[in-house]
């Protein structure tokens, strides 16, 4: 996963030597691994036949790089997005049916320009990260070539009379091979140096790892393509520009439902789904339930006030985390606003929806952030109201949200760090915006 999840994925703003250590020194190892096998490929002999097909590669690949230019334009002015190239294609091909030499060549070549075109006018990937990149990927490459070789598959693949089920499973284990030690090298640092909440989060999403698989299988027939003749590798080239715009959407779609300082659901696209789920469950048999949080965090403007506006939000983000690890596979988390969540539950009923409470509550007890003098950020609480439909008498989502929220206000009228659920309390109405009748928020 190179290309979609590279190590860019993560945390854009580390400099490589201030690195934890452990960090630091895997990534200074895989770079010397990468120069070590290019070193080595240098024994294997490039037959004449190979120069055009590593001629068409490259120039395919470069092809790819320049018209998909305009796409990463508009990624750096949305730079919260992950970096996608797709150049996972080009690299798999190479790895098919050049020779080892040339393939890591390519792959070496290709990130070359990737960086002149692309990252040298990008701040977020310094020259080391792309050094790292493209270590990743030369160690990916070599070991696809290598099952290509062991197989038998870059011989029949050169000679132009691939067949037989062997092949097929040599061009499944190449792809294979490529994906899983680019993923595992991607994995790692990414614990080191972003310490995710799993190690299923530093693997990736399902959507990415499909991407990544359709990026293979297409490499897959671009090296097919070019064992019939070189030039077949063009019309793959519009395809790979149409992918990369296609995913571009998909994020942009997706930022525009995600609140940029945490990661959430913005206001308005967890609203909408809390409407449509909401609907959902009125046109379900008798015993449907829906259920909804409103949270705030007690004495944020302290923090705000005492330590800075830069360590409240890392508050807000670490706050974040702790929600979406709180609550069940399913629910949808989103931010308001300030230091204001709210929480939809599908499904919930009232007792299980107070013992999730009760779950992000004391997860919110462990969250802790460090300032840049050292201060730290410690014993946060949050307070929580819920409601539980049909057991709150409200059949629209704002009506729920007011009963919740005057739930909230009772929470913090008790002395906050602790849950109210609505109906037991005098309503109020919502206020979605300021929340200056909480008293002290």
């Amino acid at each position: 996963m190179g290309t979609v999840r590279s190590a860019s994925s993560g945390d854009r703003r580390w400099s490589l030597w201030s690195l934890p250590r452990q960090a630091l020194v895997y990534v200074l190892s895989v770079d010397l691994l990468a120069l070590i096998a290019i070193a080595a490929t240098t024994a294997w002999p490039v037959p004449a036949g190979a120069w055009p097909v590593f001629g068409v590669l490259a120039g395919c690949a470069a092809l790819h790089l320049h018209c998909s230019r305009w796409i990463e334009r508009i990624r750096r002015d949305h730079s919260h997005l992950p970096h996608v190239d797709l150049c996972s294609i080009w690299m798999l091909a190479g790895a098919l049916v050049l020779p080892p030499s040339l393939a890591v060549a390519l792959v070496v070549l290709v990130y070359a320009h990737r960086w002149w075109v692309v990252g040298r006018w990008d701040a977020s990937r310094p020259p080391h990260r792309n050094v790292f990149t493209t270590s990743m990927m030369v160690l990916a490459t070599s070991a696809a070539g290598a099952v290509a070789g062991v197989t038998g598959l870059r011989e029949h693949l050169a000679s132009g009379r691939p067949s037989g089920w062997l092949d097929f499973v040599g061009l499944v284990g190449a792809g294979a091979a490529q994906w899983l030690v680019n993923t595992a090298l991607v994995a790692i640092v990414i614990l080191l140096t972003v310490r995710p909440r799993s190690v299923r989060d530093a693997v990736g999403s399902a959507s990415d790892n499909l991407l990544e698989a359709g990026q293979l299988a297409m490499g897959v027939f671009v090296a097919l393509a070019v064992a019939w003749w070189p030039g077949f590798a063009l019309p793959m080239v519009v395809a790979a520009v149409a992918l990369h715009r296609t995913v571009l959407i998909h994020q942009l779609e997706l930022a525009a439902r995600t609140d940029a300082k945490t990661g959430l659901l913005n206001a308005e696209a967890w609203h909408l789904q809390a409407s449509l789920e909401l609907d959902r469950t009125r046109r379900q048999p008798p015993g449907a339930t829906v259920g909804l949080f409103m949270i705030d965090v007690d004495h944020f403007k302290d923090i705000n006030d005492t330590h800075g506006h830069q360590i409240g939000d890392a508050v807000l983000r670490r706050i974040a985390v702790a929600l979406s690890g709180a609550v069940r596979r399913g629910d949808a988390v989103g931010r308001f606003g300030g230091e204001e969540f709210a929480v939809l539950l599908p499904g919930v009923e009232p007792g299980e929806a107070e013992a999730i409470a009760e779950r992000i509550r004391r997860q919110v007890h462990q969250v802790v952030a460090d300032d840049a003098e050292g201060g730290r950020v410690d014993g946060l609480t949050v307070s929580i109201g819920i409601a539980v439909w049909p057991s709150v008498a409200e059949d629209t989502v704002e009506g729920l949200l007011a009963a919740a929220d005057a739930a909230l206000y009772e929470a913090k009228r008790q002395g906050r760090d602790q849950v109210q659920v609505a109906g037991r309390h005098r309503r109020v109405r919502w206020m979605p915006a300021a929340r200056s009748e909480h008293p002290g928020a």
